[in-house]
């Protein structure tokens, strides 16, 4: 008889993503490069000219730093933060699995506010933990009921809080103040508040990086809004503690050497992340109305993806890829009728309209 995996290992769900499936795009005939994906909410500008340049003076042939420490100390200067206060990782979702093995044992309470993030439930799952919900929903606007909230916290007093915040797939957005008042409410939770899609919020968005306290960790991505995704790179800040403890669970050069010397061009060039982030806030703009025209109706967000009600999103997804177009289906988020579109560049865009119009009004 083959050796059993724990039963926490047999029992972890799959969860689902956006961004492109090269086996699904093999079934269909496609390459990678020929399809407009529209279900990943990154950059769609691309990354600095200059992390293009520093990628041809990295030596390979030797071990990273396994510190960071020449990315940690541009990350402490930028946020204006301890060195000590921060962690870097393979992309945030490793984040996840450092705060549960450091912090998480079965049976615990987890509360995740939803709908939102597959990897907060599965890293769940994965330590035997107990996921509760709170659920935000659509009639209301997918706003939190800060009353009935804070009595699910009382009742279940957590262990761990998950909130991405602006929210996937929703693009809702917290107000910091009220996150930092559940968390002084309730010292004894410790609150995990994804930031990845912060930057992406036109006009002042202030973080809760400077509100970090022994029971509240700030994540954010370098994947989303500086477009690394194929290098993967993230990173936590919190108290020192705190980021020690996850310290205590990260391998040993979890962060490859490509990777690092990129987030460093990256961090340093705001005139190029700026501008483009401005474009991108644009083009959503415009992208939206021109849904509005052929009848859409996207739901509002503070970030440049956002949702729209189209019937079966199942359906309107697999007609869009026939034709090299790539949305996100909502269903894994309990929302079947939704799909969740990224704005792209406004020629991208503008297929992406085309051909809505042709396949939506059969479709509903």
């Amino acid at each position: 008889m083959p050796i059993q995996p724990r039963p926490e290992v047999q029992q972890i769900i799959d969860v689902v993503h956006g961004a492109l499936d090269f086996s699904e795009l093999e079934a269909y005939g496609f390459a990678p490069e020929s399809v407009i994906d529209f279900s990943v909410n990154n950059n769609p500008y691309g990354p600095s000219l200059r992390v293009r340049e520093v990628l041809h003076s990295v030596v390979i042939d030797r071990y990273p730093d396994r510190e960071a420490l020449s990315l940690r100390r541009r990350l402490a200067q930028h946020l204006d933060v301890d060195i000590d206060q921060l962690i870097v990782a393979n992309g945030s979702m490793e984040l996840l699995w450092f705060v549960a093995l450091a912090y998480l044992r079965p049976g615990d309470a987890v509360l995740i506010l939803e709908p939102t993030f597959g990897e907060y439930e599965r890293v769940v799952q994965f330590m035997g933990a107990q996921r509760h919900t709170y659920t935000t929903r659509p009639e209301n606007g997918f706003a939190v009921d800060e009353a009935a909230l804070l009595e699910t916290l009382q009742h279940l007093q957590p262990r761990l809080m998950f909130i991405c915040n602006p929210n996937n797939p929703t693009g809702m957005h917290l107000p910091i103040d009220a996150i930092s008042d559940w968390a002084a409410r309730h010292p004894d939770t410790l609150f995990v508040v994804d930031e990845a899609y912060l930057p992406f919020v036109p006009g002042p968005s202030p973080s809760l990086i400077k509100n970090v306290g022994h029971n509240l960790l700030v994540l954010h991505s370098l994947t989303k809004a500086h477009a690394l995704a194929g290098l993967r790179l993230g990173y936590a800040v919190g108290t020192a503690e705190v980021i020690a403890a996850l310290g205590k669970v990260r391998p040993t050069w979890n962060v490859n050497a490509i990777a690092q010397a990129a987030g460093i061009v990256a961090i340093d060039d705001v005139s190029h992340l700026m501008q483009t982030l401005a474009r991108v806030s644009k083009d959503k703009a415009t992208l939206v109305a021109n849904l509005e025209t052929i009848g859409l109706a996207p739901l509002p967000s503070v970030t440049h993806f956002f949702l729209c009600e189209v019937g079966q999103a199942n359906v309107l997804r697999r007609s869009l890829l026939k034709r090299g177009i790539l949305v996100r289906d909502c269903t894994s988020f309990g929302l079947p009728n939704y799909i969740r579109i990224a704005s792209r560049r406004p020629s991208e865009n503008d297929q992406l309209i085309g051909a809505l119009s042709e396949i939506y009004p059969a479709h509903r």
